[in-house]
């Protein structure tokens, strides 16, 4: 039985990654979003470059998050209008295993995709270089936070036509927490307490391993 479900798992988890590279010209949305919002603050601080150097984490992330965002919606909606979602419903595989290998999925996809625009925003937004380490680590963390926050809001979502707005409702309040913790980590720098990182690290795991439970919850009472 546990063979046949990581068996179940790793099957859901190569389906998702599939899906992601036929849908690649997608991903080139959000990344180029995420250096849209950074170029457009250097652009608007200028000359400031002592302002420039000091914001560049708080920008660098909310760049981030926000590309992140962009993408939550499409994690069922597709398989919703396609009919996929239902077989995904009745399959007798549970649903947190599917939603867990989804979240993995689209964590490796987005959120480790988004963490490599970092060194282009660091460039952008004048970051020290010593910084880059901390900043593509915490960046790499907290998307996994992220992406399991918007897997959630996602899943509460579906079956709205148009919930475009409750989702940013739901899901961009949530962030905050992982955004304070992230920031606070390249802010801190290289010499002092990891105790940011450390407290952004656990709220991720933990989110990750609440949210495929929560989805399925939400799906199944949503798909009613």
């Amino acid at each position: 039985m546990e063979l046949s479900l990581s068996r179940a798992f790793y099957a859901a988890l190569q389906r998702d990654l599939q899906l992601a590279w036929r849908r690649r010209g997608d991903l080139l949305h959000p990344f180029a979003f995420a250096l849209l919002v950074g170029t457009l603050f250097a652009i608007g601080v200028g000359a400031e470059a002592p302002l420039l150097a000091t914001a560049a984490a708080p920008v660098a992330f909310l760049a981030v998050l926000l590309a992140l965002f962009l993408s939550v919606d499409g994690l069922f909606r597709p398989d919703r209008d396609d009919g996929q979602l239902d077989h995904v419903l009745i399959s007798p595989v549970p649903l947190p295993l599917h939603l867990s290998a989804r979240l993995l999925a689209y964590w490796l996809v987005h959120g480790i995709g988004l963490t490599l625009a970092a060194p282009l925003l660091a460039l952008l937004l004048r970051l020290q270089g010593e910084l880059l380490p901390i900043l593509l680590l915490a960046l790499g963390i907290c998307t996994l936070g992220m992406s399991a926050i918007g897997l959630v809001g996602a899943a509460l979502t579906v079956p709205l036509r148009r919930g475009g707005m409750l989702l940013a409702l739901i899901v961009l309040p949530l962030y905050v927490p992982l955004l304070i913790f992230g920031c606070g980590a390249v802010i801190a720098g290289t010499g002092a307490s990891a105790a940011p990182l450390l407290l952004a690290a656990a709220l991720s795991v933990f989110l990750a391993t609440l949210a495929p439970f929560a989805a399925a919850m939400a799906l199944r009472l949503g798909m009613d």
